[in-house]
């Protein structure tokens, strides 16, 4: 009973002491929180849409009596296809359905289509849902609502199919197929990234490229084509156990390999229709374990200055009767505090942030709504919050902890150390340079936090800048509808400024913890005749030049390295990518060079201008 009691007053000390640090620096916790919170944020929304990606495919496949699998044949093999509807586990069907291919023109311009023959009643399975106007009648086409948007074409518009004319009776989505431009292949057709229009990818005479989906009448598709053998068909089946789909698929084709149908479960289709919420999923990830890592540095920078600020506080403590391990748990309970309340903030304001990052395109109903948040996401947010707090600052708590009353209370200036080849290096150098090589030289590990920094945050521009070349070729090169183009641009666009702000944040960081640092070596400097402007652009001269090794490092290999494997997670062709030129690459460099000296100079000046008398003081008294 007595442990319990005397771990209990440990614990309630431990708080108190932490909260009361808290409120003595509320602007460096503040700071803090926010570099945790964006990164707690980020990664609750890379993990949020991995569960409400699918949603709005769900509500179309409802809507429409979405087909379990799809499968079609050519004409010949027409009485095959019909032999599916006898299979095991088929309990309902529609079709087969005539498709023709054929080009469509509209307001000038002309593309390929699959125009499917459907009937005016409705089907049990794969009714498309009319989303505006009406379904198919003699001479009007309803075309499927990516594609129509795609085109800008409207209920009532003129079109011509194989020159023959129509008028548009309505615009529609269908689960059974994936929507424009990643339409399924029902004839031999080049769709999505591959068909972009490159001259070397130009698809023979008979092939679609990038064709659209519309539906007719059976007699009207019958009349798009002289000769009935060019006629492909169609078949929704509706299992009685739908998650075996793909189980039946394989056993059919397996079964059948003289007829070879094109067997599409619906799975298949989800993961196509959903391909934009993955890949912004996958970007968001990236950027979360990025933000991660700059939290990381974000932390140390500040848990360092705030230990060399604490000094005289862990004397006090130590003198009063508190342990190393007492002390060391004090200073990390007051980052694990600020970890948690990070986590909380992070994990409702991706919660609430994500239905904007889950938006269905038009070929699809409705949208993911508000993801709910689950145990393992709560569990993973929290977890990494605590590790980044933990890693950062166990080392720094831990060494402030052994550190020697007498010398804690005195709180007397570091010595420098010492070492023959860099004073004989830097005693030729510029007064600047001097010192800058001087204070990186004293503090290597501040330096090293400095390059990485910058290396991280670099390489996300970099893969940034090639993405973004690569969404600017349009709807029809990437694969991705101007509404999904749109989408990644903005979560490409979410991703770096909350690099670049909390880049920013570092470097401010890791200034103003220098000049702290260097407040004697600095008024000494100035006694021996350095004016606070050498001694300000000294300072600032220390983070430049680890920020150019940053830079560099986070082009090659950082940004090559993160960009390969992107490619790797998400299957891409890395030979479509356009890389930046090396002009633009030491625009880059240069430019994080001078980003990085205006970000230093004032506190660097603020630091160089403190009066010499009193720095110098302070380190007697």
């Amino acid at each position: 009973m007595g442990r319990c009691a005397l771990l209990v007053s440990r614990m309630v000390l431990v708080a108190r002491l932490a909260a009361r640090d808290l409120r003595r620096r509320r602007g460096e916790a503040a700071l803090l929180l926010l570099a945790m919170v964006t990164a707690t944020t980020t990664l609750t929304l890379g993990l949020v849409l991995r569960d409400a990606a699918a949603d709005p495919y769900q509500s179309t496949r409802e809507a429409t009596k979405g087909p379990d699998v799809v499968a079609s044949v050519d004409a010949h093999q027409l009485s095959d296809l019909r032999k599916l509807t006898r299979a095991q586990g088929v309990i309902d069907h529609s079709g087969p359905y005539p498709v023709a291919a054929a080009k469509l023109q509209t307001s000038g311009r002309t593309s390929d289509v699959q125009a499917v023959g459907r009937d005016a009643a409705p089907a049990p399975v794969d009714q498309p849902e009319v989303v505006q106007g009406g379904w198919v009648r003699d001479g009007g086409v309803v075309l499927e609502a990516a594609f129509a948007n795609a085109l800008d074409a409207r209920v009532g518009d003129p079109v011509t199919l194989n020159g023959r004319s129509f008028k548009v009776a309505g615009l529609a989505v269908t689960a059974a197929m994936t929507p424009y431009p990643g339409a399924s292949c029902i004839f031999p057709c080049m769709s999505g990234p591959a068909a972009g229009g490159r001259a070397d990818t130009e698809p023979p005479a008979d092939v679609l490229r990038n064709p659209g989906l519309v539906w007719l009448t059976q007699a009207d598709v019958r009349s798009l084509t002289p000769d009935p053998g060019s006629l492909a068909y169609v078949m929704n089946l509706k299992l009685a156990e739908p998650g075996k789909a793909e189980a039946f698929a394989e056993a059919n084709i397996q079964g059948h390999p003289g007829i070879a149908p094109h067997l599409e479960p619906w799975e298949n289709i989800l993961l196509e229709a959903t391909e934009v919420a993955r890949d912004t999923q996958i970007l968001l990830m990236i950027g979360a374990w990025l933000l991660g890592l700059l939290a990381v540095a974000s932390v140390s920078v500040l848990v360092s200055g705030r230990m060399a600020d604490q000094t005289r506080r862990v004397g006090l403590l130590k003198a009063v009767g508190g342990t190393p391990g007492l002390i060391a748990t004090v200073l990390l309970a007051e980052y694990v505090l600020v970890a948690l309340v990070a986590a909380v903030a992070g994990l409702a304001i991706g919660s609430l942030t994500a239905p904007l990052l889950t938006e269905s395109g038009a070929g699809l109903i409705g949208s993911a709504g508000t993801p709910s948040m689950t145990w393992s996401t709560f569990g993973s947010v929290t977890a990494v919050a605590l590790v980044v707090a933990a890693v950062a600052t166990v080392v720094p708590a831990v060494r402030a902890a052994r550190s020697s009353t007498v010398n804690a209370l005195a709180d007397s200036a570091r010595p420098p150390r010492r070492t023959g080849w860099l004073i004989a290096m830097s005693a030729r150098l510029p007064v600047p340079l001097l010192l800058a090589l001087r204070i990186s030289a004293r503090r290597p590990r501040r330096a090293v936090l400095t390059v990485v920094s910058i290396a991280i945050t670099l390489s996300g521009i970099f893969v940034a800048l090639i993405l973004d070349t690569f969404l600017a070729d349009g709807p029809l090169a990437t694969g991705y509808d101007e509404a999904q183009v749109e989408l990644l641009r903005r979560v490409l666009l979410i991703v770096m400024v909350t690099l670049l702000a909390l880049t920013a944040v570092n470097a401010v960081f890791i200034t103003w913890a220098t000049v702290l640092d260097n407040r004697h070596s600095s008024a000494l400097a100035r006694a021996l005749g350095a004016t606070p402007g050498e001694v300000s652009a000294g300072l600032a001269a220390a983070q430049v030049l680890p920020a150019l090794a940053g830079a560099l490092l986070g082009i090659f290999p950082g940004g090559f390295g993160l960009f390969a494997a992107i490619m790797v997670i998400t299957d891409g062709e890395s030979d479509r990518a356009t890389f930046p030129s090396l002009w633009q690459m030491l625009v880059l460099v240069l430019a994080t060079a001078l980003v990085v000296a205006a970000l230093t100079a004032i506190p660097a000046r603020l630091g160089a201008r403190r009066p010499i008398t009193e720095t110098l003081q302070a380190e007697l008294t």
